[in-house]
C-alpha cells in the first residue's frame, strides 16, 4: 500500500468510525462498505469532511451476488456500488452497500447528496429492481415501459418473458410470450484435438 492510501483508510476510519462496517485494499483501491441504514450519511460524511471531500460520484451501479463464489457466498442478495472521486484531494475510493430486504431491495436515495445519482440509480431500479428511498422520478430508463421484470438479476431468463413485434393488422406494436424454444448451445463432445496426437 502506499503512504497516501494509508492515510486515506486512517482518514476514512476517523471520520466514519463506527458506520464502516468493512474497508479493503485491492489493486491499489480502497473498498469501504457500511450498512444500508448508515448509507445516506457516510455518503454525507464522504462528501463533507474536510479530509476526505468526495465531491464527485463518479458512478453507481447494482450488483445481484445470487451466484457469486457458486452460491457459495452467505448473506443480502442486491448490493449498490459508488465510485467517489474528490478532485481537490485527488483521490478515489469505492463504496459498497447492501440492500437487506431480498424481496424488496431498498437503500436510500443519494440525489440530494449528488445530483448525478439520479439516471444511475434509475439504472439500477430498472436492471436489478433495487428501490431508491425518495429519489425524486424513480421510473424504468433504459426498458420500456411495459417490460416485465429486471434483466440483469441472475434468475432472468435469457430469453425474457416476453417478445414484441409489429402486427400488420392492428397496425401497431404488440407483446406476446416469448415464443423461443429454450436450447443448449454447448457441444455434447468438447474435444482437445491436442491430447491424441503422438
Amino acid at each position: 500500500m502506499s503512504v497516501k492510501l494509508d492515510q486515506l483508510l486512517v482518514n476514512v476510519q476517523t471520520a466514519l468510525g463506527a458506520k464502516l462496517s468493512r474497508s479493503s485494499m485491492a489493486f491499489s483501491e480502497l473498498t469501504l462498505e457500511c450498512r444500508a441504514e448508515d448509507y445516506l450519511a457516510v455518503c454525507l460524511c464522504l462528501r463533507d469532511d474536510p479530509r476526505l471531500q468526495f465531491e464527485q460520484l463518479i458512478d453507481l451501479s447494482g450488483l445481484d451476488y445470487q451466484t457469486y463464489a457458486d452460491g457459495e457466498r452467505a448473506g443480502p442478495r442486491y448490493a449498490v456500488v459508488c465510485h467517489l472521486l474528490s478532485v481537490s484531494l485527488n483521490q478515489r475510493v469505492r463504496l459498497r452497500v447492501f440492500a437487506e430486504d431480498e424481496h424488496f431491495p431498498l437503500l436510500a436515495s443519494l440525489v440530494d447528496v449528488w445530483p448525478a445519482a439520479n439516471w444511475y440509480e434509475r439504472e439500477a431500479f430498472d436492471m436489478y429492481g433495487i428501490m431508491f428511498e425518495n429519489h425524486p422520478d424513480l421510473r424504468r430508463l433504459l426498458t420500456d415501459y411495459g417490460f416485465v421484470g429486471h434483466p440483469f438479476r441472475k434468475d432472468f431468463p435469457m430469453i425474457g418473458h416476453v417478445e414484441m413485434r409489429y402486427d400488420p393488422e392492428q397496425q401497431r406494436v404488440i407483446y406476446q410470450p416469448v415464443s423461443i424454444e429454450e436450447r443448449n448451445n454447448v457441444p455434447r463432445v468438447i474435444r482437445d484435438e491436442g491430447a491424441h496426437a503422438k
